[in-house]
């Protein structure tokens, strides 16, 4: 008991140090929620209040619920999440998996390609991209906004980094087993590779959630409108200088990030701490 209370003294000031920064980061979700409460004239006081003397909550989020097709915004998030987070792992776990345990001619060649792609931002080859995919006709689709973003080179090296922590008795009794690579890929390196897949499926979840730049590109009608283009159209069609309602449609497009979070956060958590950092 003793041992126990001066371990937590000892870890005190670390403690008040990392809970001082974390309500430093949330800050700025947490003005957003405490707007989204208030009626106009109370946001832009003088005096900050996160409490509203008045609630607006009705008037604000029915406003939202009223002009927004929420759920079609909500549900285009989720299948163009879906959708590049299904490829990227179809893609990803086999790459890690070759480039940390198989031995080929080149192999050191296409980690260097790998660690080039990582220092390539998602802007440069945004022309390109909307030039074919205006060739093709196929702007304002779920293609348009999935197909660029399915090979992920930050996966890729990821799932390598914690694919050199896997032992290689593993590997090598599998393939004694008979098993092809592709076997050992989703039957047996797959399920060791969870927390690391966990880990960056929140990565990529809220990286696509959140991304405005590419949807603002390709889709230009609310029918395959994303959250974060969502919330762009009601802010220019219909949210004017509403802001407490504006707050109110950002607290909802965000709100399943959130839930997702808390519910994976121990196996995000498991994932980061399990991933090696092996050459």
């Amino acid at each position: 008991m003793v041992e126990r209370e001066t371990s937590l003294l000892r870890d005190a000031p670390r403690l008040l140090v990392l809970s001082l920064l974390g309500l430093l980061l949330l800050m700025p979700y947490i003005w957003m929620v405490a707007a989204s409460l208030k009626p106009a004239d109370e946001i832009f006081r003088a005096s900050l209040s996160l409490i509203p003397e008045r609630f607006a909550v009705a008037q604000n989020y029915g406003r939202v619920f009223e002009l927004v097709p929420v759920a079609r915004y909500l549900l285009n998030g989720v299948i163009v999440c879906g959708g590049i987070l299904f490829f990227q792992l179809l893609f990803a776990i086999p790459a890690g998996y070759a480039l940390a345990k198989l031995n080929f001619r080149g192999r050191e060649l296409a980690l260097g390609a790998v660690m080039l792609g990582l220092l390539v931002p998602p802007h440069v080859p945004a022309l390109p991209l909307y030039a074919g995919f205006s060739q093709l006709g196929l702007l304002d689709t779920y293609t348009a906004l999935i197909a660029p973003s399915t090979i992920s080179v930050f996966a890729i090296f990821l799932f390598r980094q914690f694919f050199k922590s896997l032992p290689d008795d593993l590997i090598h009794a599998a393939r004694l087993d008979g098993m092809s690579e592709m076997a050992i890929v989703w039957r047996v390196v797959l399920p060791n590779a969870r927390p690391a897949a966990t880990a960056f499926a929140i990565f990529s979840v809220v990286a696509h959630w959140n991304d405005l730049f590419w949807p603002l590109i390709v889709v230009n009608t609310p029918e395959h409108a994303t959250p974060a283009l969502g919330v762009l159209f009601f802010r220019t069609t219909e949210g004017d200088d509403d802001f407490g309602a504006l707050m109110a449609a950002a607290v909802v497009m965000t709100a399943p990030l959130v839930i997702a979070f808390l519910l994976a956060q121990r196996r995000f958590v498991e994932g980061i701490a399990t991933t090696g950092l092996k050459g």
